[in-house]
Order: structure tokens, then sequence, then C-alpha cells
């Protein structure tokens, strides 16, 4: 499975964009070391670095939300809190099991893949057009 950022994830704010860009591009290897068969210790390392960029992430996009002072911050931030807890039962997977599953993948797509595209589309472009109307 292949994971690209696309023209249908540009909310418009060069920041947020790439470093959404660098995000996406953490999951698709990810995804591509546990399809190649990646083991465990290897998946974890990969985890840890999606886990560490995605806090820096949601860091910078909070402090900029505080900026502005954008209105829907606080759940915004209890949007990236969703996430984190999603990430850490990733790692709870990967510590149960020999390796990354089926199971794991599949959890990655629906819990991370789709979350974030979900979450892209809809608060972070709401964001940017806020930003940009500020």
């Amino acid at each position: 499975m292949k994971v690209e950022f696309d023209d249908s994830l540009i909310t418009g704010n060069t920041m947020i964009d790439n470093q959404h860009k660098e995000l996406i591009a953490k999951i698709d290897a990810l995804l591509i070391c546990c399809e190649q068969g990646g083991g465990k210790v290897q998946a974890i390392k990969m985890l840890d670095y999606l886990e560490n960029y995605t806090e820096f992430h949601f860091t910078e996009e909070e402090k900029l939300q505080k900026e502005v002072s954008y209105p829907a911050l606080e759940g915004h931030r209890q949007k990236h809190e969703e996430f984190k807890k999603a990430v850490e039962v990733l790692y709870d997977m990967l510590v149960e099991e020999e390796g990354p599953s089926e199971a794991f993948v599949a959890a990655v797509k629906k819990n991370v893949v789709d979350w974030l595209f979900d979450h892209i589309k809809n608060m972070d472009r709401a964001l940017a057009e806020y930003i940009k109307q500020a």
C-alpha cells in the first residue's frame, strides 16, 4: 500500500503542508517496512520516529493556532490527543506480536492513515483558511 501526499491534502499553509508531506512519507516508510517483512525492532524504530515527528508537528500546529487566536484550538488539540493514543495502541500491538502483522498494518491504515487524511482535509484545512483570513 502506497501512502502519498497529493493535491487533496493541500491546506494552503506552507508550514503545515510541508510537515504533512514529511509525516506521510514516514507513515509510508513504516508501511513499506511492514509489507516487506521488516522485523519488530525495525518497525518499533520507525514508529518511534513517527511518534516524535508527530509530536513536533502537533506542537508547531498548536503554537500557530495560539498565535492567531484560533477559536477551535481546544477541539483540534483533543483530536491530536486521539491520534497519540492510536499510536500507543500500535506500540502495544508490536510488543504483543512477534513483528508487524496484517492486523498491525490494518490498524496503521485505519487509525493513522485514514484518521490523518480526514483530519488534514477537514480540521487542518479549516485552520489554514482561518489563518489566511486573519
